[in-house]
């Protein structure tokens, strides 16, 4: 993959996220139609060519229902217009709280989110702090899940707030040992 070949595209989840990504790997945003017919249902259309490029697709999927359904509409768009690679970035990854079977008759929905981007065609996935990171064993494909640890020490720096006045919370028995771990750097 170069760069010259590297094109960024947005679901409607969270554009600005998408733009600015852009704008630091100095590219412009891939053009793309995504239209709500009357019923719900989603029409999308890549409004320029991608045969042969390595397309990266942002969209995050909080409020996941309907913006899993415009991802992989968006991955198999991408797909059936030859993109050489598919790639997406899903800075919020939607249905990872259940990533185990803890009680009778209930799905592992993590592994169901990502055996559907892999059966649509995804080449990788990247995501930000996974509610678990045990998540990537269920994928066949590249997963890269990134922290955003340092980034968010440095805007807390910036607020200038006292850590001894301070408090990180776990949402959950899994985030624990993250909470643990940020609490401990500041």
């Amino acid at each position: 993959m170069t760069q010259n070949n590297l094109k960024i595209f947005s679901g409607r989840s969270n554009p600005l996220l998408a733009k600015q990504i852009a704008q630091f790997l100095d590219r412009d945003l891939g053009a793309i139609s995504i239209r709500t017919f009357s019923d719900g249902e989603l029409w999308i259309k890549y409004e320029e060519n991608i045969r042969g490029h390595d397309v990266f697709i942002v969209q995050s999927t909080n409020g996941p229902s309907e913006n899993i359904i415009e991802l992989t509409l968006m991955v198999d768009a991408a797909v059936r217009a030859s993109a050489d690679t598919v790639t997406v970035v899903i800075p919020y990854f939607g249905y990872g709280r259940q990533d185990r079977k803890d009680q009778p008759r209930v799905p592992i929905s993590s592994r169901v989110m990502i055996d559907i981007l892999t059966a649509m065609g995804t080449d990788r996935i990247i995501t930000m702090d996974l509610h678990s990171t045990q998540i990537q064993g269920f994928a066949k494909i590249p997963f890269d899940n990134l922290y955003s640890r340092s980034v968010l020490f440095d805007a807390i720096k910036d607020e200038n707030l006292e850590p001894d006045n301070s408090v990180v919370l776990a949402p959950d028995i899994g985030s624990v040992k993250m909470s643990q771990g940020y609490a401990k750097n500041l």
